[in-house]
């Protein structure tokens, strides 16, 4: 029974293996895409709390 269990974790200690360079190449490229989005997120979403300030905002005429 014990030469049947596979500790996963000794699997960590092997050598890893280099990704192809068209497989690296792609991984970088989808993982500026994600963070050019959520850089875009972030400009759009971080003015709202002042948008609706404005919005919602009464002037007092004396």
């Amino acid at each position: 029974m014990a030469d049947e269990y596979k500790n996963p974790f000794r699997e960590l200690d092997k050598k890893l293996l280099e990704a192809p360079p068209e497989m690296r190449k792609k991984v970088m490229s989808d993982i500026a895409i994600a963070k050019f989005i959520m850089d875009m997120a972030v400009l759009i979403t971080s003015n709202y709390s002042s948008l609706l300030t404005g919005l919602f905002r009464t002037n007092k005429r004396n």
